[in-house]
Protein backbone atom coordinates (compact mmCIF):
# COMPACT_ATOMS: atom_id res chain seq x y z
CA UNK A 1 0.00 0.00 0.00
CA UNK A 2 2.80 2.39 0.92
CA UNK A 3 4.64 1.64 -2.33
CA UNK A 4 1.51 2.37 -4.35
CA UNK A 5 1.00 5.65 -2.49
CA UNK A 6 4.60 6.71 -3.08
CA UNK A 7 4.34 5.75 -6.75
CA UNK A 8 1.14 7.80 -7.08
CA UNK A 9 2.75 10.83 -5.41
CA UNK A 10 5.82 10.53 -7.62
CA UNK A 11 3.67 10.36 -10.74
CA UNK A 12 1.63 13.38 -9.65
CA UNK A 13 4.79 15.37 -8.92
CA UNK A 14 6.23 14.45 -12.30
CA UNK A 15 2.95 15.37 -14.04
CA UNK A 16 2.83 18.77 -12.31
CA UNK A 17 6.48 19.44 -13.17
CA UNK A 18 5.86 18.47 -16.80
CA UNK A 19 2.76 20.68 -16.95
CA UNK A 20 4.73 23.59 -15.50
CA UNK A 21 7.44 23.03 -18.12
CA UNK A 22 4.89 23.08 -20.94
CA UNK A 23 3.30 26.27 -19.56
CA UNK A 24 6.75 27.86 -19.33
CA UNK A 25 7.45 26.92 -22.95
CA UNK A 26 4.14 28.48 -24.03
CA UNK A 27 4.95 31.66 -22.08
CA UNK A 28 8.41 31.84 -23.67
CA UNK A 29 6.96 31.37 -27.15
CA UNK A 30 4.45 34.13 -26.42
CA UNK A 31 7.26 36.38 -25.19
CA UNK A 32 9.32 35.72 -28.33
CA UNK A 33 6.35 36.41 -30.62
CA UNK A 34 5.55 39.76 -29.07
CA UNK A 35 9.13 40.74 -28.23
CA UNK A 36 9.71 40.82 -32.00
CA UNK A 37 6.58 42.97 -32.41
CA UNK A 38 7.54 45.40 -29.64
CA UNK A 39 11.12 45.60 -30.90
CA UNK A 40 9.85 46.68 -34.31
CA UNK A 41 7.44 49.18 -32.73
CA UNK A 42 10.10 50.61 -30.38
CA UNK A 43 12.67 50.97 -33.14
CA UNK A 44 10.02 52.51 -35.40
CA UNK A 45 9.11 55.00 -32.66
CA UNK A 46 12.77 55.94 -32.16
CA UNK A 47 13.27 56.37 -35.91
CA UNK A 48 9.98 58.29 -36.36
CA UNK A 49 8.29 55.46 -38.24
CA UNK A 50 5.01 53.67 -37.54
CA UNK A 51 6.19 50.07 -37.42
CA UNK A 52 3.81 47.10 -37.90
CA UNK A 53 0.23 48.39 -38.11
CA UNK A 54 -1.58 46.43 -40.82
CA UNK A 55 -2.03 42.85 -39.61
CA UNK A 56 -4.60 42.75 -36.84
CA UNK A 57 -5.48 45.64 -34.49
CA UNK A 58 -2.42 47.88 -34.04
CA UNK A 59 -0.44 45.29 -35.99
CA UNK A 60 -0.52 42.83 -33.07
CA UNK A 61 -0.83 39.83 -35.38
CA UNK A 62 2.18 40.74 -37.55
CA UNK A 63 4.59 38.50 -35.61
CA UNK A 64 2.01 35.70 -35.58
CA UNK A 65 1.80 35.98 -39.37
CA UNK A 66 5.59 35.97 -39.70
CA UNK A 67 5.93 32.88 -37.49
CA UNK A 68 3.16 31.11 -39.40
CA UNK A 69 4.91 31.91 -42.68
CA UNK A 70 8.17 30.39 -41.39
CA UNK A 71 6.42 27.25 -40.17
CA UNK A 72 4.69 26.53 -43.50
CA UNK A 73 7.55 27.68 -45.72
CA UNK A 74 9.30 25.01 -47.79
CA UNK A 75 12.12 23.31 -45.88
CA UNK A 76 15.17 23.11 -48.13
CA UNK A 77 18.42 21.25 -47.45
CA UNK A 78 21.42 21.80 -49.76
CA UNK A 79 22.23 18.73 -51.84
CA UNK A 80 25.85 18.50 -50.61
CA UNK A 81 25.15 19.48 -47.02
CA UNK A 82 25.97 17.16 -44.10
CA UNK A 83 22.31 16.27 -43.72
CA UNK A 84 22.24 14.90 -40.16
CA UNK A 85 24.25 17.73 -38.62
CA UNK A 86 22.39 20.29 -40.74
CA UNK A 87 19.13 19.10 -39.17
CA UNK A 88 20.54 18.85 -35.62
CA UNK A 89 22.29 22.25 -35.53
CA UNK A 90 19.17 24.41 -34.88
CA UNK A 91 18.02 21.98 -32.18
CA UNK A 92 21.42 22.04 -30.46
CA UNK A 93 21.27 25.84 -30.52
CA UNK A 94 17.72 26.14 -29.17
CA UNK A 95 17.49 23.49 -26.43
CA UNK A 96 20.18 25.02 -24.13
CA UNK A 97 18.55 28.46 -24.51
CA UNK A 98 15.36 27.07 -22.98
CA UNK A 99 17.06 24.88 -20.37
CA UNK A 100 19.02 27.77 -18.82
CA UNK A 101 15.70 29.31 -17.70
CA UNK A 102 15.19 26.49 -15.20
CA UNK A 103 17.33 28.18 -12.53
CA UNK A 104 15.97 31.74 -12.84
CA UNK A 105 14.07 32.67 -9.61
CA UNK A 106 11.23 35.12 -10.27
CA UNK A 107 10.04 35.23 -6.64
CA UNK A 108 11.16 33.32 -3.51
CA UNK A 109 8.72 30.54 -4.42
CA UNK A 110 8.38 30.85 -8.22
CA UNK A 111 11.21 28.92 -9.88
CA UNK A 112 11.88 25.50 -11.34
CA UNK A 113 15.20 24.42 -9.83
CA UNK A 114 16.96 26.38 -7.10
CA UNK A 115 20.40 24.90 -7.73
CA UNK A 116 23.39 25.61 -5.48
CA UNK A 117 25.43 26.19 -8.65
CA UNK A 118 22.81 28.14 -10.60
CA UNK A 119 25.30 30.51 -12.26
CA UNK A 120 27.60 27.65 -13.23
CA UNK A 121 24.62 25.79 -14.71
CA UNK A 122 23.68 28.84 -16.81
CA UNK A 123 27.20 29.40 -18.11
CA UNK A 124 27.81 25.73 -18.91
CA UNK A 125 24.58 25.29 -20.89
CA UNK A 126 24.63 28.62 -22.72
CA UNK A 127 28.05 27.75 -24.12
CA UNK A 128 26.59 24.67 -25.84
CA UNK A 129 24.66 26.89 -28.28
CA UNK A 130 27.98 27.92 -29.83
CA UNK A 131 28.44 24.33 -30.99
CA UNK A 132 25.09 24.42 -32.79
CA UNK A 133 26.03 27.65 -34.57
CA UNK A 134 29.38 26.26 -35.73
CA UNK A 135 27.74 23.02 -36.86
CA UNK A 136 25.08 24.96 -38.77
CA UNK A 137 27.74 26.87 -40.70
CA UNK A 138 29.94 23.83 -41.36
CA UNK A 139 27.16 21.38 -42.24
CA UNK A 140 25.74 23.79 -44.85
CA UNK A 141 28.76 23.12 -47.11
CA UNK A 142 28.77 26.83 -47.89
CA UNK A 143 31.98 28.82 -47.49
CA UNK A 144 30.16 31.99 -46.44
CA UNK A 145 28.12 30.07 -43.86
CA UNK A 146 31.33 28.44 -42.57
CA UNK A 147 33.01 31.83 -42.22
CA UNK A 148 29.95 33.14 -40.40
CA UNK A 149 29.93 30.15 -38.05
CA UNK A 150 33.64 30.43 -37.26
CA UNK A 151 33.43 34.17 -36.68
CA UNK A 152 30.43 33.67 -34.44
CA UNK A 153 32.33 31.04 -32.43
CA UNK A 154 35.31 33.38 -32.05
CA UNK A 155 33.05 36.19 -30.88
CA UNK A 156 30.98 34.13 -28.44
CA UNK A 157 33.96 32.34 -26.89
CA UNK A 158 35.93 35.61 -26.59
CA UNK A 159 33.08 37.39 -24.80
CA UNK A 160 32.13 34.36 -22.71
CA UNK A 161 35.34 34.86 -20.72
CA UNK A 162 34.72 38.44 -19.46
CA UNK A 163 31.01 37.57 -19.16
CA UNK A 164 31.79 34.83 -16.64
CA UNK A 165 34.58 36.69 -14.83
CA UNK A 166 32.35 39.76 -14.37
CA UNK A 167 30.01 37.64 -12.24
CA UNK A 168 32.79 36.48 -9.89
CA UNK A 169 32.52 39.72 -7.89
CA UNK A 170 28.82 39.07 -7.27
CA UNK A 171 29.62 35.54 -6.12
CA UNK A 172 32.29 36.89 -3.75
CA UNK A 173 29.88 39.39 -2.16
CA UNK A 174 27.06 36.85 -1.86
CA UNK A 175 29.22 33.88 -0.89
CA UNK A 176 27.11 31.66 -3.11
CA UNK A 177 26.42 30.68 -6.72
CA UNK A 178 22.77 30.05 -5.85
CA UNK A 179 20.69 32.69 -7.64
CA UNK A 180 18.01 32.91 -4.94
CA UNK A 181 20.67 33.55 -2.29
CA UNK A 182 22.20 36.29 -4.44
CA UNK A 183 18.79 38.00 -4.67
CA UNK A 184 18.13 37.66 -0.92
CA UNK A 185 21.39 39.45 -0.18
CA UNK A 186 20.16 42.48 -2.15
CA UNK A 187 17.11 43.20 0.01
CA UNK A 188 16.55 46.44 1.93
CA UNK A 189 16.65 49.07 -0.83
CA UNK A 190 18.36 49.78 -4.14
CA UNK A 191 21.57 50.83 -2.34
CA UNK A 192 22.06 47.15 -1.51
CA UNK A 193 21.70 46.02 -5.13
CA UNK A 194 24.86 44.63 -6.66
CA UNK A 195 25.07 47.10 -9.54
CA UNK A 196 26.43 49.77 -7.14
CA UNK A 197 29.38 47.95 -5.51
CA UNK A 198 29.83 45.96 -8.73
CA UNK A 199 29.51 48.83 -11.20
CA UNK A 200 32.57 47.69 -13.19
CA UNK A 201 31.36 44.10 -13.30
CA UNK A 202 27.86 45.32 -14.20
CA UNK A 203 29.09 47.33 -17.20
CA UNK A 204 31.28 44.44 -18.41
CA UNK A 205 28.39 41.99 -17.91
CA UNK A 206 25.97 44.11 -19.97
CA UNK A 207 28.40 44.67 -22.86
CA UNK A 208 29.49 41.02 -22.95
CA UNK A 209 25.86 39.92 -22.67
CA UNK A 210 24.85 41.97 -25.72
CA UNK A 211 27.73 40.40 -27.64
CA UNK A 212 26.71 36.92 -26.49
CA UNK A 213 23.28 37.58 -27.97
CA UNK A 214 24.83 38.45 -31.36
CA UNK A 215 22.82 41.67 -31.37
CA UNK A 216 23.68 45.15 -32.62
CA UNK A 217 26.30 46.57 -32.38
CA UNK A 218 27.94 43.13 -32.12
CA UNK A 219 25.90 41.24 -34.74
CA UNK A 220 28.95 40.41 -36.86
CA UNK A 221 27.87 36.75 -37.41
CA UNK A 222 24.87 38.13 -39.34
CA UNK A 223 26.63 40.95 -41.19
CA UNK A 224 24.58 40.91 -44.39
CA UNK A 225 26.96 42.98 -46.50
CA UNK A 226 29.95 40.81 -45.58
CA UNK A 227 28.77 37.22 -45.17
CA UNK A 228 25.37 37.16 -46.91
CA UNK A 229 23.45 36.21 -43.73
CA UNK A 230 26.04 34.45 -41.62
CA UNK A 231 25.95 30.88 -40.39
CA UNK A 232 22.24 30.34 -41.18
CA UNK A 233 22.32 31.50 -44.80
CA UNK A 234 21.29 28.04 -46.10
CA UNK A 235 18.45 27.58 -43.61
CA UNK A 236 14.79 28.19 -44.39
CA UNK A 237 11.40 27.57 -42.86
CA UNK A 238 11.11 26.26 -39.33
CA UNK A 239 14.83 25.43 -39.03
CA UNK A 240 15.65 29.11 -39.59
CA UNK A 241 12.92 29.93 -37.05
CA UNK A 242 14.73 27.78 -34.46
CA UNK A 243 17.85 29.96 -34.74
CA UNK A 244 15.79 33.14 -34.36
CA UNK A 245 13.83 31.59 -31.51
CA UNK A 246 17.05 30.76 -29.66
CA UNK A 247 18.25 34.37 -29.99
CA UNK A 248 15.09 35.82 -28.46
CA UNK A 249 14.94 33.19 -25.71
CA UNK A 250 18.46 34.29 -24.77
CA UNK A 251 17.18 37.88 -24.71
CA UNK A 252 14.68 36.68 -22.09
CA UNK A 253 17.44 34.83 -20.21
CA UNK A 254 19.96 37.71 -20.20
CA UNK A 255 17.32 40.24 -19.13
CA UNK A 256 16.18 37.95 -16.30
CA UNK A 257 19.74 37.13 -15.22
CA UNK A 258 20.71 40.82 -15.14
CA UNK A 259 17.68 41.47 -12.94
CA UNK A 260 18.65 38.67 -10.57
CA UNK A 261 22.39 39.33 -10.34
CA UNK A 262 22.57 43.13 -10.28
CA UNK A 263 19.13 44.74 -9.93
CA UNK A 264 17.76 43.10 -6.80
CA UNK A 265 15.48 40.52 -8.41
CA UNK A 266 12.03 40.71 -6.82
CA UNK A 267 13.04 43.31 -4.18
CA UNK A 268 11.51 46.81 -4.22
CA UNK A 269 13.85 49.80 -4.69
CA UNK A 270 12.65 51.29 -1.38
CA UNK A 271 11.58 49.35 1.75
CA UNK A 272 8.25 51.23 2.03
CA UNK A 273 7.23 49.74 -1.35
CA UNK A 274 7.52 46.14 -0.12
CA UNK A 275 3.72 45.83 -0.07
CA UNK A 276 3.80 45.54 -3.89
CA UNK A 277 4.20 41.86 -4.93
CA UNK A 278 7.76 40.83 -5.80
CA UNK A 279 6.77 39.47 -9.21
CA UNK A 280 5.67 43.00 -10.21
CA UNK A 281 9.10 44.43 -9.41
CA UNK A 282 10.81 41.58 -11.22
CA UNK A 283 8.70 42.12 -14.34
CA UNK A 284 9.30 45.89 -14.30
CA UNK A 285 13.08 45.45 -14.12
CA UNK A 286 12.94 42.68 -16.70
CA UNK A 287 10.91 44.85 -19.08
CA UNK A 288 13.40 47.71 -18.68
CA UNK A 289 16.28 45.38 -19.54
CA UNK A 290 14.49 44.12 -22.66
CA UNK A 291 13.71 47.72 -23.68
CA UNK A 292 17.39 48.61 -23.16
CA UNK A 293 18.42 45.88 -25.62
CA UNK A 294 15.97 47.25 -28.20
CA UNK A 295 17.22 50.77 -27.51
CA UNK A 296 20.82 49.73 -28.16
CA UNK A 297 19.85 48.15 -31.47
CA UNK A 298 18.10 51.33 -32.61
CA UNK A 299 20.97 53.60 -31.55
CA UNK A 300 24.40 52.11 -32.25
CA UNK A 301 25.97 51.15 -35.60
CA UNK A 302 27.67 47.81 -36.19
CA UNK A 303 31.37 47.74 -35.23
CA UNK A 304 34.17 46.17 -37.28
CA UNK A 305 35.35 42.69 -36.39
CA UNK A 306 38.79 43.93 -35.27
CA UNK A 307 37.12 46.51 -33.01
CA UNK A 308 34.86 43.79 -31.64
CA UNK A 309 37.69 41.42 -30.74
CA UNK A 310 39.89 44.25 -29.46
CA UNK A 311 37.15 45.43 -27.10
CA UNK A 312 36.69 41.92 -25.70
CA UNK A 313 40.36 41.01 -25.15
CA UNK A 314 41.98 44.41 -24.52
CA UNK A 315 39.27 46.20 -22.54
CA UNK A 316 36.59 43.93 -21.06
CA UNK A 317 38.88 41.11 -19.96
CA UNK A 318 41.32 43.38 -18.02
CA UNK A 319 38.36 45.27 -16.50
CA UNK A 320 36.68 42.05 -15.36
CA UNK A 321 39.95 40.89 -13.72
CA UNK A 322 40.41 44.31 -12.11
CA UNK A 323 36.88 44.05 -10.74
CA UNK A 324 37.82 40.88 -8.85
CA UNK A 325 40.70 42.62 -7.06
CA UNK A 326 38.59 45.69 -6.26
CA UNK A 327 35.83 43.42 -4.91
CA UNK A 328 38.35 41.58 -2.71
CA UNK A 329 39.55 44.90 -1.22
CA UNK A 330 35.95 46.10 -0.75
CA UNK A 331 35.04 42.83 0.95
CA UNK A 332 37.98 43.02 3.37
CA UNK A 333 37.37 46.67 4.29
CA UNK A 334 33.59 46.93 4.49
CA UNK A 335 32.03 43.49 4.81
CA UNK A 336 34.29 41.03 6.55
Amino acid sequence: MTDLLLEDLTWRSFSLFLLAGVLMLVLILGFVTYAIYFERKVIGWMQMRIGPNRTGPLGLLQSVADVTKLLIKEDTIPKKAERTLFILAPVITFIPSFMVLATIPYTPSLHFADLDVGILYYVALSGVSTIGIVLGGWASNNKYALLGGMRSAAQMISYEIPFVISVVGVIMLSGSMQLSTIVENQGGGFWHWNFLPQIIGFVVFVIAGVSELNRTPFDLPEAESELVAGYHVEYSGFRFAFFMLAEYVYVFAIAALTTVLFLGGWHAPFPFLDFIPGIIWFLLKFAFNVFFLFWIRATLPRVRVDQLMGLGWKVLLPLSLLNIFITAVYYELFIR
